[in-house]
């Protein structure tokens, strides 16, 4: 049974740093695209950055550019965000999702598999 948990999420000051980890259960890594997603509240959920199955090539959303860095762990089984700089609104609540080999994008549609979500909050 293919299963995502993810964890790290914590609150954190504006400019602090957290590490989000999503576990993966059931499932190949190198055979699926890993993306991750958050939603804030009264807002729909958005692609923040995703990693290839394929090539491990890597997709940012323009607005955590150069401050998250997404890379996985294939022994591990797990997909991990490096969120520097984090700004309020980096908050809420983050997914991590699985799609198919050939996704490239973060649509959410185009991921399938879903954990439950983990908070990130900042503020002050």
């Amino acid at each position: 049974q293919l299963q995502l948990v993810e964890s790290g999420g914590a609150s954190v000051q504006p400019g602090g740093s957290l590490k989000l980890s999503c576990a993966a259960s059931g499932l190949i890594l190198d055979y699926y695209a890993i993306g991750w997603f958050r939603q804030a509240p009264g807002k729909e959920r958005e692609g923040v950055s995703s990693i290839s199955g394929k090539d491990g090539s890597t997709h940012y959303a323009d607005s955590v550019k150069g401050r998250f860095t997404i890379s996985k762990d294939n022994l591990k089984d797990t997909v991990y965000l490096q969120m520097n700089s984090l700004k309020p609104e980096d908050a809420g609540i983050y997914y991590c999702a699985a799609g198919d080999l050939a996704v490239r994008s973060t649509y959410p549609y185009e991921y399938h598999y879903w954990g439950q979500g983990t908070q990130v909050t900042v503020s002050s």
